[in-house]
Parts: C-alpha cells; sequence; structure tokens
C-alpha cells in the first residue's frame, strides 16, 4: 500500500521526468555524486561486482544434472549456499549459516583468474595455492580495504578447514558435486578414469563438517562401484 507520503515521491518523480530540462541536470548531478571522494567506496564496490560476473566464464569438469553442459564456477557456488542452508541440521558442530553461505559464494571467485582446478588432477593440485593466491591479491584488492580484508580473512578461513564453519562449507563442496556427477551415472569419473579409491581419498573429508551428509556421500559411491561407474583401484 502506497502512503501519502509515497505518492508524494512518485508524483514528484514523475514530473520532473516530464520536464527536459530535468534530464541533463539529473545526469550532472549524478556525475557529480560518483566523483566525489565520498563515492570512492561504491566505485570500488561496484568495480568488484562486475568482476566477479566473470565467475560466470570459468568452467568446471562436473556437468548439469540431466546430462547437461559443464557446469560453471557461479552456478555451482549457487548450489552449495542453497544446500547450506537447507541441510545446516546436519553440520556436525552449530555452524553460523550466513558465514557458511557467504563462503560458499566466495571460495571460487579466484578462479577468474586461477582457472578451475579438477579434484583429482594431481599436477594441477601441485600449483593450485601459488595461483589461487595471486588471484586473491589481485580480486580482492578492488575492494575498499576493511572488505578486502573480510573477504579475504573468509577465504582463508574456508581453506584452512578449522572452524565449524569451514568444515561445513567443504562438506557442501564435496557432496554437490557428487550428487550431479550420481545424477549423470559418474559420467565425470568414467570420463577422467577416476577410481573409486581416488573419490574416497576426497570425500572422507565430507565427515569431518558432517557425518551424516559423509553416509549419503559413502552410499552413492558404493552404488557407483556396483554399477561398474568406479572401478575400486
Amino acid at each position: 500500500m502506497q502512503t501519502d507520503s509515497t505518492k508524494e515521491y512518485f508524483s514528484k518523480d514523475k514530473a520532473a521526468a516530464s520536464e527536459n530540462t530535468a534530464v541533463p541536470e539529473n545526469k550532472a548531478n549524478l556525475k557529480a555524486v560518483m566523483e566525489t571522494p565520498v563515492n570512492e567506496r561504491l566505485r570500488k564496490q561496484l568495480e568488484f561486482s562486475l568482476e566477479i560476473d566473470k565467475e560466470k566464464n570459468i568452467f568446471r569438469q562436473t556437468h548439469l544434472s540431466g546430462h547437461g553442459r559443464n557446469e560453471n564456477d557461479a552456478e555451482h557456488a549457487w548450489h552449495m549456499a542453497i544446500m547450506a542452508y537447507l541441510l545446516r541440521e546436519y553440520a556436525n558442530e552449530p555452524v553460523d549459516i550466513t558465514k557458511v553461505m557467504l563462503m560458499c559464494l566466495i571460495h571460487d571467485i579466484v578462479e577468474i583468474d586461477a582457472g578451475d582446478t579438477y579434484a583429482y588432477d594431481e599436477e594441477g593440485l601441485k600449483t593450485q595455492k601459488a595461483r589461487e593466491d595471486a588471484a586473491k591479491e589481485r580480486i580482492f584488492s578492488l575492494l575498499p580495504e576493511d572488505q578486502k580484508k573480510e573477504l579475504t580473512a573468509l577465504f582463508d578461513e574456508f581453506e584452512a578447514y578449522e572452524t565449524p564453519e569451514a568444515r561445513y562449507a567443504h562438506s557442501l563442496d564435496n557432496l554437490q558435486p557428487l550428487i550431479l556427477n550420481n545424477s549423470n551415472d559418474g559420467g565425470d569419473w568414467r570420463e577422467h578414469g577416476v577410481t573409486a579409491e581416488t573419490v574416497y581419498g576426497r570425500q572422507r573429508k565430507t565427515r569431518i563438517g558432517s557425518e551424516t551428509l559423509f553416509r549419503v556421500t559413502d552410499a552413492i559411491i558404493q552404488e557407483n562401484i556396483r554399477k561398474g561407474n568406479l572401478p575400486e583401484k
């Protein structure tokens, strides 16, 4: 419902828009605002916001359900964040779910520069940290200093695997691609010649964040072994 004050606001706004002289004046005012030192913070925030759009162009080895195309990093992060919220009751420890969701959303931003490193690519994993550290510094430096520190600290916390939030977030980072791959009859595992032993090497860490989700993971892996999608060794 519109109050009298909001009706008055919109009527004034429409009246201003109808006057030809108001348009250049408004543009000039906007330009002046954007150029003021006070708005340097907003300029940096918007620059970062546009930069992270590039995450949509980083494609992963995992395919979308229904034997779809390769998933991109932004889709992976969004899917993880939603799952983190929905499945939070299965975390081993109480977690700050807002923090977990933000971890999920930012954890692969560095791949804009570093590229995606496949979970089972032994050679790529050797250089992953160096590539991602350089990317972290460049990309988060686009932000105002306080937000750079905040997101860098959150990214580092996720990578360190030491807090309840980081451990739970990692369990989703493992589970999300697993359920997609399972829905596609283990196609990504078969394509890359991955073994059950290798998958367990990564997925056992899921239990650090959630014993319940690891039991689901174990059942999925065992089913794919039975189907022949995952050789044991």
